[in-house]
């Protein structure tokens, strides 16, 4: 009789102290590297970026979405990220917009091709920025071509405008 006692005070003991759980208070830290672009970060980007010729400037000046872009990309220069987050429609609507508002004299094919790689770049650089796994030095490089993208296009207008003023007569 003392042994199937015994057996079941044993099994209790032991059914009661498997439930028991000890729990450890270790901290633990995650560090999350920042993805946050400062002016500096940008300023140390190294690409050929060239202005607009005084020619491109008349001949854009009533051209709104492509003064919005350059305002959009002083604030980008200065870290400034808003308009590409979570901005999807407005995007979408301003290279709409951008495309067909292309004063006559530029609208060729030259230059709609550098319209289309400013656009990829630019929806590249709203998805990079998004993003919560970009790290630094991905957005760092986005940014770089999208600013390349846009020198471009700039070389091109320039291009086109400069082509089209010389007076080449045939004998």
């Amino acid at each position: 009789m003392k042994t199937p006692f015994l057996s079941m005070i044993c099994l209790f003991f032991l059914m009661v102290s498997c439930n028991q759980q000890k729990e450890s208070t270790v901290p633990v830290t995650v560090t999350v590297p920042t993805k946050k672009i400062t002016e500096s970060d940008i300023s140390k980007l190294k690409f050929l970026e060239y202005g607009l010729d005084t020619k491109t400037e008349k001949e854009i000046q009533s051209w709104e979405k492509y003064k919005e872009l350059e305002d959009i990309t002083a604030k980008l220069k200065k870290g400034d990220l808003t308009f590409f987050k979570d901005n999807s429609e407005a995007i979408k609507t301003f290279l709409k917009d951008f495309k067909e508002k292309i004063p006559d004299t530029l609208n060729t094919p030259s230059v709609a091709a550098r319209i289309i790689a400013l656009e990829t770049k630019l929806y590249k650089l709203e998805s990079a920025s998004n993003l919560s796994t970009t790290t630094k030095e991905e957005l760092r490089v986005t940014i770089k071509e999208f600013l390349e993208s846009l020198s471009n296009l700039n070389l091109q207008m320039n291009k086109k405008l400069e082509k089209d003023s010389q007076d080449i007569q045939i004998p």
